[in-house]
């Protein structure tokens, strides 16, 4: 099979597109044959990407934790899926990933793929959607008629936080560039701010939510805007400092997202009841990934960079 495999660690230059061995399924196992697999800039960084949750090292290893595609196979013990379901999902960390033809997935990591999405619009949405909804919901337990700050609004998670927000009955400020005002009311923000022009703490106050998915001066500026008894959830690093936490009276909350089959169902069903979009950047072919990661690693996307592997 074709797949990208990455030869060595760093950058983009180290990507090669290249025949490699076709997993085969095992108990408990799915192979997939892969449509669509969306781009992490920042995947070719993480430990994850070169070594197995045991610690020891993936050789030539494949990147890629989003997915779309249909069921080629399925392994001994795993009843509820079967040949030619068409899923999506997000992959765990510490094995090869989706930017190849086939990839083995986990049952408790494929839900069934929107029926209002085509693959390549369906591989744009698992990572950043369930990261924006772990965030909100899981860690901050946001509910309707809180107001939230989102930062980073315009990117690949923050375009989901923001629809997220709105659907939950947030009231939603976002922080982006001026030429995304109209695109982020249009999905859902009540307030967007220029951070080029604009510090947002001196509009900003009393919040019960910062989403920090910037990092830097952005998080260390955003303490002071958060009422008492707020909540600030990052997914940058380094961790927020509890000790200033404490002292402004805020919970912090510095993660990692995590498949969640569930979860994705349920992101599934607001995209089909008109609820979600995603938004996609740029699509390129799979033998493209190298360009792909190479406008990723640059910044200031819409939405999400996708790798199409079947036409």
């Amino acid at each position: 099979m074709k797949a990208i495999r990455i030869h060595d660690r760093g950058g983009p230059e180290h990507l090669v597109y290249e025949e490699a061995p076709q997993p085969h399924p095992g108990p408990g196992e799915v192979l997939v044959r892969v449509y669509a697999t969306g781009v992490i800039a920042s995947e070719l960084r993480w430990d994850e990407t070169y070594e197995t949750k045991a610690g020891s090292k993936l050789v030539l290893p494949i990147p890629g934790r989003d997915l779309s595609g249909v069921v080629e196979e399925v392994g001994p013990g795993t009843p509820i899926l079967t040949k030619g379901s068409q899923v999506y999902a997000m992959m765990d960390y510490g094995r090869d990933g989706a930017e190849a033809e086939f990839t083995i997935a986990l049952p408790s990591e494929l839900a069934p793929k929107p029926r209002t999405l085509d693959y390549v619009q369906a591989a744009a949405v698992p990572l950043t959607a369930l990261t924006a909804w772990q965030a909100l919901f899981d860690h901050a337990s946001l509910v309707a008629g809180q107001t939230v700050l989102i930062h980073g609004a315009a990117g690949g998670v923050g375009v989901f936080a923001v629809q997220l927000a709105h659907w939950a009955g947030a009231h939603v400020i976002a922080t982006a560039s001026a030429h995304n005002r109209d695109f982020l009311h249009e999905l859902g923000a009540n307030e967007v701010i220029d951070y080029t022009t604009t510090r947002f703490e001196d509009g900003v106050h009393d919040v019960d939510l910062v989403f920090d998915t910037v990092g830097g001066d952005t998080l260390q500026r955003s303490w002071q805007v958060i009422k008492p008894g707020g909540v600030l959830v990052t997914i940058v690093s380094p961790q927020p400092s509890f000790e200033k936490a404490k002292a402004h009276g805020i919970h912090p909350f510095w993660f990692i997202v995590e498949p969640n089959r569930d979860e994705l169902i349920q992101v599934g069903t607001l995209i089909d009841s008109g609820h979600l979009r995603p938004i996609i950047d740029t699509v390129f072919p799979l033998s493209q990934a190298r360009q792909a990661y190479e406008q990723g690693a640059r910044g200031h996307t819409r939405g999400k960079i996708v790798l199409r592997v079947v036409d």
